[in-house]
């Protein structure tokens, strides 16, 4: 892994030079002023504070930015990470937080040291959007009070909340709303503008709101004060680690990590499409374990890597990981120099700013496709882990969202296709004598697992009897487990003890090791098996006193139909044909 850092970065910047630093700086300077904002209220979604959210946001772009396994990942504060933050920190506290993340840390550091970055994309795609729009709910749920210029008390989960709003009522601040409508109406209107494009309509919201504040002299909460430093007071300390919460912080634990893990290497392959350029993802998930390890030690909250900002830096033309470092000590001397500015920044500007964000979250684009295809197993997938992940947690809502696919993706491939066709001999070109024999041929098409296994036996026990010859064409059968190697077994057996026979066709060669292994093939021996069925059917010839005749031309058989011109062959000896 260290061999393919080095290699990374001498890459990355074999022809730096000041062209390329010019790039690097404005790229950053226009991701800075996007993360501002979102850093911002991010923080606070999290149960934090908006100190927390630029802490976080300063560290990820520096060291998760430097350790990354792609030049233009840009991590920090996210609002999918801030859903599951703001259930811990109401559960547990900051401390908690702090703790969680600490352990979320070292999870996906584990990840990225094994090289486990390809178990994340086994999730499927439905679930990843089912949760991200249960977040997006969460989200917009957890600022309705900066909305309403309200103060309520903590809730775990939406139901909850919409109980307190029952039982207190609501009287909103009608100076707060107005804030969050016109930061949420410039978020919206801005980009239709020529300066949208460079300019971050969150960010002139914000300061379009607060001047508002500033000047009308509304009352409405704010910030309040930013320390000037990076090393904020409340944070995870040596000393004062909350162990006793350690067995209750292990699964909040594993949902932060398999969030980090999801949105880093999600994160990865969309830019990784945008610019042509492979990220190393057992790097990346190294990188966000050593800074999500470090970070609570300075009060921020847990990053991952942020698509939208990753998206602008490579829109902006950023070349390199400076860029993220770049974004990260703008933010630093933002903090430094204008704190006390950032500070009157209304909590309902921040609220505008997180609905819009929590709609734009969504995977529209997912979400229509599921349900203009008309996908129903998609559909159910998503629409589960969205509820789940609302209620819930986001732990549990994957692995039921997970195991929903699971069961729909086993369902479906159990659907063993047989198609059955009893052998003639006149139409093979072949005389049979007095005495019949019956000769079928049966082709499978779907894998052979203890979910469809048996169906075979049941449609062989149904249409033939232990008497007859069986040819079992496996050329569309992908995979066999231990259960199909049985069913076979009992259907060889059973041929074998009746006075018929078993021969197997057009085996890959995934499937013929699997019963080699499973002792199957030695039991039936070389003589039974062969390349395709036509082989299969004509060294039956001999052994049951068919003779040559005239082919019926008028009714050839569907598969492997060129008899006459081809040699019997072994499957044993397929290589030479």
């Amino acid at each position: 892994m260290i061999r393919d850092w080095f290699f990374m970065w001498r890459r990355e910047f074999a022809n730096y030079n000041a062209g390329t630093f010019q790039k690097d700086l404005l790229a950053g300077l226009t991701v800075a002023a996007v993360a501002l904002p979102l850093a911002l209220a991010f923080g606070v979604a999290s149960g934090a504070d908006a100190a927390a959210g630029l802490v976080t946001a300063v560290l990820a772009g520096i060291i998760i930015g430097l350790l990354g396994g792609a030049p233009y990942q840009i991590s920090g504060p996210t609002g999918a990470m801030s859903a599951v933050l703001i259930v811990l920190a109401t559960r547990y506290g900051l401390e908690g937080v702090w703790l969680a993340g600490l352990l979320a840390g070292a999870m996906i550091l584990a990840l990225g040291i094994f090289r486990l970055g390809r178990v994340v994309a086994l999730i499927p795609s439905p679930v990843i959007s089912g949760f991200t729009s249960g977040i997006a709910v969460i989200i917009a749920f957890g600022q309705i009070d900066n909305f309403l210029g309200i103060k309520t008390p903590a809730a775990e989960n939406v139901l909850a909340k919409l109980a307190v709003y029952a039982e207190s009522g609501i009287a909103p601040n009608g100076s707060a709303v107005a804030v969050a409508l016109i930061v949420m109406a410039t978020m919206l209107l801005w980009p239709r503008f020529a300066w949208g494009k460079r300019v971050p309509g969150s960010l002139v919201g914000i300061v379009l709101a607060t001047l508002l504040v500033v000047l009308l002299r509304w009352e409405v909460p704010t910030i309040g004060a930013i320390p000037r430093t990076i090393l904020l007071e409340n944070r995870l300390r040596i000393t004062a680690v909350p162990w006793q919460e350690l067995g209750n912080l292990i699964v909040p634990a594993m949902s932060i990590a398999a969030l980090g893990a999801i949105e880093s290497l999600l994160c990865g392959a969309v830019a990784g499409n945008m610019t042509g350029v492979r990220m190393f993802t057992n790097i990346e998930l190294v990188a966000q374990g050593i800074g999500n390890i470090i970070i609570p030690f300075f009060g921020g909250v847990p990053a991952t890597a942020a698509i939208a900002r990753t998206s602008v830096n490579v829109k902006s033309g950023g070349v390199t990981r400076l860029v993220s470092v770049i974004h990260g000590l703008v933010l630093l001397g933002a903090a430094l120099l204008f704190g006390s500015l950032i500070g009157r920044v209304p909590l309902a500007a921040l609220a505008g700013v997180l609905m819009v964000t929590a709609w734009r979250m969504n995977e529209w684009h997912a979400i229509r496709f599921f349900f203009g295809r008309r996908l129903k197993h998609a559909i159910a997938a998503f629409l589960i882990t969205l509820v789940a992940t609302v209620l819930l947690d986001l732990t549990q809502a994957i692995l039921i969202g997970f195991g929903i696919s699971t069961l729909v993706f086993m369902a479906q491939m159990s659907e063993l296709q047989i198609s059955r066709r009893p052998v003639e001999a006149e139409r093979l070109g072949l005389a049979a004598p007095a005495a019949a024999h019956n000769v079928s041929v049966y082709y499978l098409s779907g894998p052979l697992f203890f979910a469809a296994a048996r169906r075979l036996l049941e449609t062989v026990e149904g249409q033939d009897g232990p008497d007859a010859t069986l040819i079992l064409s496996v050329r569309g059968v992908p995979l066999v487990d231990a259960t199909g190697i049985e069913v076979l077994r009992e259907l060889w057996h059973r041929q074998h003890v009746g006075g018929g026979d078993l021969l197997l066709t057009s085996m890959d060669q995934r499937v013929e090791s699997l019963l080699r292994r499973g002792g199957l093939l030695d039991e039936l021996g070389p003589s039974r098996l062969f390349w395709s069925a036509d082989k299969a059917i004509l060294s039956l010839g001999g052994k049951l006193g068919w003779e040559t005749a005239v082919p019926d031309t008028a009714n050839p058989l569907p598969e492997d139909s060129i008899l006459a011109t081809q040699t019997i062959k072994p499957f044993a000896d397929r290589a030479e044909s």
